[in-house]
């Protein structure tokens, strides 16, 4: 593989968690594997890997951009992904808001009910 491929793995283990990447990896096929690979290097390896801005900051960005384009089935993956990133949960409300006003009170409204449920199952994991 690639060095942006090291790279991507690297940064999405520390985002997403051991459990979460050996899952999916176990679950690839030779049908998705070239994705996977793409994704990997592009959103991991690229986007998560630059040192422009937080994980924190990009746990916020990325939930936000899920909510207002309505990929909800992504949310619980990312808000997880907050006890790796430093974002807080207040700091998730607060993008959440920020989606209500500029892409629509609906698609926040769902994006909260979706990151409640999920910090709820969280904390009776713990």
């Amino acid at each position: 593989m690639s060095d942006r491929f090291d790279k991507g793995m690297e940064v999405r283990r520390q985002v997403l968690g051991d459990e979460h990447v050996d899952h999916a990896e176990a679950n690839k096929t030779n049908f998705d594997a070239s994705f996977q690979t793409l994704i990997t290097e592009s959103a991991w390896g690229n986007v998560w890997a630059s040192d422009k801005i937080s994980y924190r900051e990009r746990s916020m960005l990325t939930l936000a951009l899920l909510a207002a384009t309505g990929n909800f089935e992504e949310i619980p993956m990312h808000i997880r992904a907050t006890a790796n990133t430093g974002a807080s949960k207040e700091d998730i409300l607060q993008a959440f808001q920020h989606v209500a006003i500029y892409a629509g009170v609906p698609k926040a409204n769902h994006a909260i009910k979706l990151a409640k449920a999920t910090y709820k199952e969280m904390e009776n994991e713990k």
